[in-house]
């Protein structure tokens, strides 16, 4: 059976699925590929830095995994989520925030070493090249000779300054279930939005059989999808989005301009450069030139030769020989 679900690249059906205990832990267990077993949504946790260059939305959890062998521990997750191509620098300035925040440091050590953290990004652009629609960015420490080091690992000092990172590349996501985190984010895949209505995307219902997680994602998601505040915050998302491409179109062309017309002056400049370069050239040659029949002329004088036969030789007339 095909059904329609509210598209959850927009911030507000992003927001609504997200306040979902059930649904947050199946989404990040997917996501970090262990078992979320508790979340708490940490405060401010929902923030659309909007209205400026960039849409960011960002939501902070304190998560609870369970490792393979059974183990607990508490870890950060700072999952971010963007339409558009954005500046790192934004991405920087919310991580620096996560480390210089009191609260994020252990309670239980003295030595004030921090909770582990894990950054998310769900991006509705392509970064670069890169041809993965997830892509984990973990970190190791090696020794001297490029040796991974095991031993004492994972250390609670180095895990305070450093955190890995996933990476979701939403337009590289095409349909094909592979795995359980291409189930999961099967429900952001674009491929999938209505030819009429970008608000909805268009699934099988079959794809979730059987599947109690996915199935409650998929409900949630088709009763936001007939949710008139909920369609009426998509559309001013559009309009909010339409005008600032239509802006940031605007810039880019001027920006254009500014750069051909920059290039014509400094083509100009090099020209007017090289123009004086030649005519300083040529005025060298010519006082060179000068010189050498001055020195001609003296050279001739003292042979004895006469004025006149000087002005025959050299061209140079009588009154100008001196």
């Amino acid at each position: 059976m095909i059904i329609h679900i509210a598209n959850p690249i927009y911030d507000s059906v992003f927001k609504y699925l997200m306040e979902d205990e059930r649904i947050a832990k199946t989404i990040l267990s997917a996501l970090l590929k262990k078992d979320v077993v508790s979340i708490e949504a940490r405060p401010h946790e929902y923030s659309n830095q909007t209205r400026d260059k960039i849409s960011m939305f960002r939501i902070d959890f304190a998560a609870t995994v369970r490792e393979t062998d059974g183990k607990e521990h508490l870890i950060l997750v700072e999952l971010q989520k963007t339409w558009l191509e954005t500046e790192t620098l934004r991405f920087r300035q919310y991580l620096g925030a996560q480390y210089s925040n009191k609260r994020n440091i252990r309670k239980d050590s003295k030595e004030g070493y921090a909770i582990p953290m894990v950054t998310i990004y769900l991006l509705g652009h392509r970064v670069g090249d890169i041809e993965e629609p997830v892509v984990y960015v973990n970190h190791k420490s090696y020794d001297y000779d490029g040796n991974v080091v095991t031993k004492g690992m994972p250390d609670p000092f180095i895990e305070s300054l450093v955190h890995n990172s996933i990476i979701v590349q939403i337009p590289l996501l095409h349909g094909q279930i592979n795995n359980r985190l291409d189930k999961v984010l099967s429900v952001f895949d674009q491929t999938k939005a209505d030819e009429y209505d970008p608000h909805v995307l268009t699934l099988d219902e079959k794809t979730y059989e059987g599947d109690d997680n996915m199935e409650y994602i998929v409900h949630r998601l088709t009763e936001a999808a007939a949710d008139a505040d909920m369609r009426q915050d998509m559309n001013v998302e559009d309009e909010y989005y339409s005008a600032l491409e239509n802006r940031d179109t605007a810039i880019m062309n001027r920006d254009k301009k500014i750069r051909e017309q920059n290039n014509k002056i400094s083509e100009q400049n090099n020209t007017i450069s090289e123009q004086k370069k030649t005519l300083s050239e040529q005025n060298n040659t010519i006082s060179q030139q000068k010189n050498q029949i001055r020195s001609m002329v003296a050279a001739l004088k003292a042979s004895g030769m006469s004025p006149e036969q000087i002005s025959k030789i050299t061209g140079i007339p009588i009154d100008n020989l001196d």
